[in-house]
């Protein structure tokens, strides 16, 4: 199975030269790190900044400079500070090309929830539901199942709905799968050691298996 950097690792090879890019809290952020050199992309974070960059070592952290998730980042050469209404007018304007977002639930119709449990205080939506709303190309990096073993994709979501029908592709800990327009998952590569069959039984939604399923590449 593949840890968060790993994960975040498979996702940077999603991205495209010349895309704008929101990464979501959690092992989103974790991308930045992995985004090929010879791409230019500008990392869009919802509290005002277009040009994130990687994390900052010790040595260079501005604790004023942050992220939607409260974290010290880094800007790039060019980057450009602004006030929260404006980056939701980019994010609603539809000038966000790809979304990488983190999910507790996904749906076999592409339906996300990822910002509130039920019972456990929760600090705010944050930007996920204009994200998902308004991104033309919208990936999940998640935990394939929760601590206790049960699937976190699934037929039907459990939890309370972020976006309906939003989810173009997942990349999980076992496996990078499409969700389809019909609805299902497609499995479209595995993880290193990882058998079709484990990803069968812990994928509770309507998994589809066509064509050779190739070994997930990292590097």
């Amino acid at each position: 199975m593949l840890n968060k950097e790993q994960i975040a690792q498979r996702i940077a090879r999603e991205i495209k030269n010349g895309q704008y890019i929101n990464l979501g809290i959690g092992i989103p952020t974790l991308v930045a790190n992995y985004i090929p050199d010879e791409l230019e992309v500008v990392l869009h974070s919802e509290n005002g900044l277009l040009g994130v960059g990687p994390f900052p070592t010790e040595d260079k952290v501005d604790p004023d400079l942050i992220n939607a998730g409260k974290q010290t980042i880094s800007m790039v050469k060019g980057s450009a500070l602004f006030n929260s209404s404006d980056s939701f007018a980019m994010i609603r304007g539809g000038h966000v090309d790809l979304t990488i977002l983190g999910a507790m639930e996904v749906s076999e119709n592409g339906d996300i929830a990822n910002w509130k449990i039920p019972g456990k205080m929760v600090k705010g939506m944050g930007g996920a539901m204009d994200l998902v709303a308004a991104a033309q190309n919208i990936i999940v990096a998640m935990q394939h199942c929760s601590k206790s073993g049960q699937s976190k994709l699934l037929k039907k979501c459990t939890l309370p709905i972020t976006g309906i029908k939003c989810v173009n592709k997942i990349v999980t800990d076992l496996a990078v799968l499409k969700v389809l327009p019909e609805g299902g998952f497609k499995l479209l590569e595995r993880a290193p050691g990882v058998s079709i069959e484990e990803i069968q039984s812990k994928t509770e939604g309507r998994l589809i298996v066509s064509g050779e399923v190739t070994e997930m590449k990292l590097v």
